[in-house]
């Protein structure tokens, strides 16, 4: 019986022994390698072996990749299933391509998830990225093309000389990005967008604010922002504002989450509640003078000029003890009115108590004084 286990370990042992996979250097000296771009919340990584111009053995195959190292056209490669194979995008294992969302590659529809790369190469015309529902295979010689999720062109270009082959991403904006593979002389790119992207970071916000991300009324307060700054999702983002101002355990009513209630009621276009609100912030006792003050100056960019006087009358009642902005904005407020007479006294009021940490900016007050003074 002893032998019997005895003869069962060794070959449990050495099952193992052959499964594992040692450590030694790449294939052909090919290095793997790895880039990854965010668009917004969209995560997008290649995955490739990245071989030279140069062959292992010192070789230059300056002149003799493309059509030559690299085929144009499909190949019989003369190994696995595939008689009419792409170029693998690399070197050794499948070249992939990882997105987290569903993106448009050149203009068309991609799911999220893992796929094989490949590039038909042509000699005068477009390339064509394949992008393969299969991306755990050996390079291409197992390549169907009935497992394509996708395929686009790509006009390559003349390019600076790259001895390693290399993906990157350039011309990023918020919403897109262009990938690219750049190797000796040529480079081919795709353009990766991402859709409807605020939607995008509304569903993050919306999953994060059910954990504990969701403990911090600062948390609601930017999810209602960003919807009311961009119109979107209002009526859920009203919901954030009021879980802000009075949630149990997170609410905080103060200046900043009724502020954040009035923005998204305003989005909403109801501006009476809007402005409702925001009097209930201003009056609130955690409002300070910056922020009142801002408040008018928010009003009169919106061409509300008598609400905001009303609001730099209220600052001032407020703060007796700052004798600058609170006269700043009475300034303001009844140059927006066409009251010349009080904006030249509340300028000249403000410039006399200006703060050291403003003096930097007195020559923009004066100037705003002697253009009043000048108009009389």
């Amino acid at each position: 019986m002893k032998k019997i286990y005895a003869l069962a370990l060794a070959m449990g042992l050495c099952a193992i022994a052959f499964s594992q996979r040692l450590t030694t250097p790449p294939s052909g000296g090919n290095q793997k390698a790895e880039v990854t771009q965010w668009i917004g919340p969209v995560e997008i990584t290649i995955n490739y072996s990245s071989p030279k111009v140069h062959a292992p053995n010192g070789d230059d195959r300056k002149g003799h990749i493309w059509g030559e190292l690299v085929p144009y056209g499909l190949t019989n490669l003369g190994f696995g299933t595939s008689t009419a194979a792409p170029w693998r995008a690399g070197a050794n294992e499948n070249t992939t391509f990882t997105v987290s969302h569903d993106v448009k590659i050149g203009g068309k529809d991609l799911k999220a998830g893992t796929y094989g790369l490949h590039i038909i190469v042509e000699k005068d015309k477009p390339w064509t990225y394949i992008f393969s529902n299969n991306s755990s295979s050996w390079g291409s010689f197992f390549y169907d093309p009935k497992e394509d999720a996708l395929r686009v062109e790509s006009t390559p270009t003349d390019n600076s000389y790259t001895e390693y082959l290399t993906y990157g991403f350039e011309d990023r904006q918020p919403a897109s990005a262009v990938a690219y593979m750049a190797w000796e002389n040529k480079k081919a790119s795709f353009t990766i967008e991402v859709p409807n992207i605020n939607n995008v970071y509304v569903a993050a916000m919306r999953d994060e604010l059910r954990g504990s991300t969701g403990f911090s009324y600062q948390n609601f307060v930017a999810a209602a922002n960003f919807c009311a700054n961009n119109k979107i999702n209002l009526d859920e983002a009203l919901t954030w504002a009021d879980a802000a101002i009075s949630a149990p355990f997170v609410g905080q009513e103060d200046f900043t989450t009724l502020q954040a209630k009035a923005g998204v009621l305003r989005a909403m276009g109801k501006e009476d509640e809007a402005i409702a609100v925001m009097d209930r912030a201003a009056n609130h006792p955690t409002a300070s003078v910056a922020q009142i003050h801002g408040y008018g100056r928010a009003l009169i960019t919106a061409g509300k000029n008598a609400k905001a006087l009303e609001v730099f009358k209220l600052n001032a009642k407020l703060h007796p003890e700052d004798k600058f902005t609170p006269n700043v904005g009475l300034a303001r407020g009844y140059t927006a009115n066409g009251d010349t007479k009080n904006a030249i006294k509340y300028w000249e009021a403000a410039i006399k108590n200006i703060p050291e940490n403003q003096k930097p900016f007195l020559n923009v007050y004066q100037g705003e004084l002697d253009k009043l003074k000048g108009s009389k």
